[in-house]
């Protein structure tokens, strides 16, 4: 195999393969000589099939074999012996595939953008702050009291009072669209909190100053996009009958509280909720110091860039974006989704910080487990409630699917090792702050 450089211009490389005939011919005969033995026809015995008729029935498949492969190994040795890593997949076209014929030698270019070399950069001098926030006594006491009104209990109002929002109404209702009742509109002694927003917009306000006894006509309008397609965007009357009214009666905060969320005392359950809102507080301070440490690794090193990579990037931040912001949109049907130069501001980021990480995470010889694969899998799987064992046989199938889920808990890894050889300093904050910082992270 003859190879030619064809063009070295930054990160672009373009190379031209001739496979001489003589040699591809060889490969042919090796194969099918290799066959032989093996190689039954009619009229003839085992292994005895002469090397002509082998080769007319046979050639021009194992031609094609034998050109795939020796190009593959070409290339291979080529990258090898460069040490170039190509950014994606090389293109390799066929220079004479029209007009080829068996005798003619091979020749086909390959083309490809190699990942740039990434500068030796020290990151002990990285000085990072970490916000650190304690949960409150008052933090905990409103949590205490937001347990405490999911568990409550209602009890009835007065005779004659009037239903407020927050209060429960016990009613009879039957819908009718265009005068008939259609199904699932209809239900007996059913409890609903008023201002829940549990039932069609428009119906639970209704309802607000009705009292026990009291027979209410209810006409609303379903949405236009209502999941029963039949009733999106009617109006409807119910028929509705309250029975009675009444009102909330939050749980005692206690002992027996703490026992209904599964702790053994109200003490016990106090610091539960201690340790999961400082787990809170802990993970949004990591998003905060995260970032703050790519900003410093984004400013700190520079090198060039694959376009080919950037651009690729590019287009998915546009067509991420643009579903986000067009959310009645499923699929894939829509028009060619053009990059902004924001877009391309933001993939150049991600793609030069994407290969930082990577090639500090390689040389610190960071990996990610089986076990922690295992693990982020079935985080993935309870999205798909019913469907885990169909979900799980996708992720074993599809190496992009299974790269999509390792990416991140090697970036993370890769992170968490950056901060452990920085500087970090504390500086404890309020939780308003906190909130503050997380919120700047979406403006940027």
């Amino acid at each position: 195999m003859q190879v030619k450089e064809t063009q070295n211009e930054g990160l672009k490389r373009g190379y031209e393969f001739t496979l001489p005939a003589a040699d591809l011919a060889a490969q042919v005969d090796a194969k099918l000589k290799e066959a032989q033995p093996e190689v039954e026809m009619k009229g003839f015995r085992k292994g005895k099939v002469p090397m002509a008729l082998l080769k007319k029935q046979f050639g021009q498949r194992i031609m094609g074999d034998a050109m795939q492969e020796a190009i593959d190994k070409a290339l291979r040795d080529h990258l090898e012996k460069s040490g170039d890593r190509p950014a994606l997949q090389p293109k390799i076209e066929m220079v004479n595939g029209e007009t080829w014929k068996e005798g003619d030698d091979v020749v086909v270019t390959v083309a490809y953008e190699a990942l740039p070399a990434i500068p030796e950069t020290d990151l002990s001098g990285v000085e990072l702050e970490r916000l650190v926030v304690e949960a409150s006594e008052e933090q905990v006491t409103e949590a205490l009291e937001n347990l405490a009104k999911n568990a409550q209990s209602f009890e009835d109002r007065k005779k004659g009072s009037k239903a407020k929002d927050g209060d429960q109404v016990v009613i009879d209702f039957k819908g009718m669209v265009d005068g008939e009742a259609f199904e699932g509109g209809s239900a007996e002694d059913y409890p609903l909190v008023l201002g829940s927003g549990s039932f069609i917009p428009g119906f639970e306000e209704q309802l607000v100053g009705a009292k026990a006894g009291d027979e209410i006509k209810v006409e609303v309008k379903f949405p236009e996009d209502y999941g029963h397609p039949g009733l999106a965007g009617k109006d409807a009357i119910f028929e509705t009958a309250v029975k009675a009214v009444k009102a909330p009666k939050p749980a005692e905060i206690d002992d027996e509280l703490a026992k209904k969320f599964g702790a053994e005392s109200l003490d016990a359950l106090k610091g539960q909720i201690r340790e999961r809102l400082e787990a809170e507080y802990k993970g949004a301070s990591r998003q905060v110091l995260k970032r703050a440490l790519l900003d410093k690794l984004d400013a700190l090193v520079k090198f060039d860039l694959p376009d080919s990579l950037v651009e690729a990037e590019a287009h998915q931040i546009a067509h991420q974006l643009w579903h986000e912001e067009h959310p009645e949109e499923h699929g894939h049907n829509h028009g060619e989704i053009e990059p902004t130069e924001e877009h391309k501001k933001l993939a150049e980021r991600r793609v030069r910080l994407g290969l930082l990480l990577a090639e500090i995470g390689q040389k610190a010889e960071i990996t990610v487990s089986d076990q922690e694969m295992t693990q982020a899998v079935l985080r993935q799987a309870r999205q798909y409630p019913g469907q885990e064992r169909a979900f799980f046989e996708f992720i074993q199938q599809n190496p992009q699917a299974q790269q999509q889920l390792r990416a991140p808990i090697f970036e993370d890894k890769v992170v968490d090792h950056i901060v452990e050889g920085a500087k970090v300093s504390e500086k404890s904050v309020t939780k308003e702050e906190l909130e503050k910082a997380i919120e700047a992270l979406d403006q940027l």
